[in-house]
């Protein structure tokens, strides 16, 4: 099969032949219809995740077609239209057994702990823990959007920021996770801020629901966001992964406010320094998030179906497997705006 390829950390990457995907037991393979490509991936090629394990092949956000199925799965057969989270549980540690499988002891993550979705074909762990159908009304295309920002952004908006009707949420950085939690707190009913350096960023935030967009280059957003919203935000959210955006997210909230880190932070932003002695003295929650359990699927699906949420506005590209290697080293310093998706394999 065609695979996206590399040998070494931000190293040539390349389109080759390489083995074919087999179903390992419990597993299945999938016809990659489309997948994603995302900041998640680049980082896994600078070498930022201890997970990947050379040569590899990159690729987590995805849907496809059944192709193969390995013994022991029997929820779902050849043919069927699925889509995947990019952290997949075992199902059987204590954290699964808690249905926190986006916490997994064992996970298996398609593109970082094994080889991923930028290839004709995928093999899939877990099967029966972790696939989800994919409804004829929702496109390969859209799923694969989902996969590791949107669903990131839905967990973190609504099961670990409890999102409420009018609240204000913050959300720093409009790349494809700040995106989606825009839409998601939107359609939540609540008030959107969204912060960003990008003036086309802004400009797509606000065409997806934020009702005030500020850009940090030009307004010192901490003071900005405490205006606006009289006080402080009730949630916010670091959707970039940077050291200045993780401070700001949490330097904005109001009393009792909600930080969700959603961005990696990495290389020179490991170990940011954070204004803890707001935490203390304004009692304020820092919250990561990490993906979103399969079995949590339905509710933002119907959502979609509904809708109420439109992930495919973020799609702003439509490219091949080929492109994937010239486009990921990129990605750094790119200043694209919204989601690329690869439909052409």
């Amino acid at each position: 099969m065609k695979a996206v390829y590399y040998d070494q950390f931000r190293g040539p990457v390349t389109l080759e032949d390489v083995v074919d995907a087999t179903p390992v037991e419990g597993g299945v393979v999938l016809k990659v219809e489309a997948t994603g490509l995302c900041r998640s991936d680049w980082h896994g090629w600078m070498g930022h995740d201890s997970d990947i394990k050379l040569p590899h092949v990159p690729g987590h956000e995805l849907a496809g077609t059944i192709v193969e199925v390995g013994k022991g799965v029997s929820s779902f057969k050849v043919g069927d239209r699925v889509t995947v989270p990019f952290v997949g549980g075992c199902g059987k540690c204590k954290q699964c057994a808690s249905g926190n499988q986006q916490v997994c002891d064992h996970q298996f993550q398609p593109g970082f702990t094994h080889w991923g979705s930028f290839a004709e074909y995928v093999s899939i762990h877990y099967a029966e823990t972790n696939l989800v159908n994919l409804p004829e009304s929702i496109s390969f295309k859209t799923a694969a959007s989902l996969g590791c920002r949107f669903i990131t952004s839905y967990r973190a908006v609504v099961h670990q920021g409890k999102v409420a009707p009018e609240q204000s949420v913050a959300v720093h950085g409009c790349g494809g996770v700040g995106l989606s939690a825009i839409m998601i707190a939107k359609a939540y009913g609540a008030r959107v801020i969204a912060i960003d350096i990008n003036d086309n960023a802004l400009k797509l935030a606000k065409d997806i629901g934020a009702d005030f967009c500020i850009n940090s280059q030009n307004q010192n957003p901490v003071e900005a966001v405490k205006e606006l919203t009289k006080g402080g935000a009730h949630i916010s959210l670091d959707a970039l992964g940077n050291k200045h955006t993780a401070y700001n997210s949490i330097a904005n909230l109001r009393k009792r406010g909600k930080h969700i880190q959603v961005g990696l932070l990495a290389g020179d932003d490991f170990e940011p320094r954070l204004p803890m002695q707001l935490v203390i003295a304004n009692e304020l929650e820092i919250i990561g998030s990490h993906g979103m359990q399969a079995f949590a699927y339905p509710e933002m699906m119907a959502m979609i179906a509904a809708g109420k949420l439109k992930p495919e506005l973020m799609i702003q590209r439509e490219i091949s497997l080929g492109d994937v290697c010239e486009l990921l080293p990129k990605i750094g310093d790119a200043n694209q705006v919204g989601v690329s998706v690869v439909t052409e394999f």
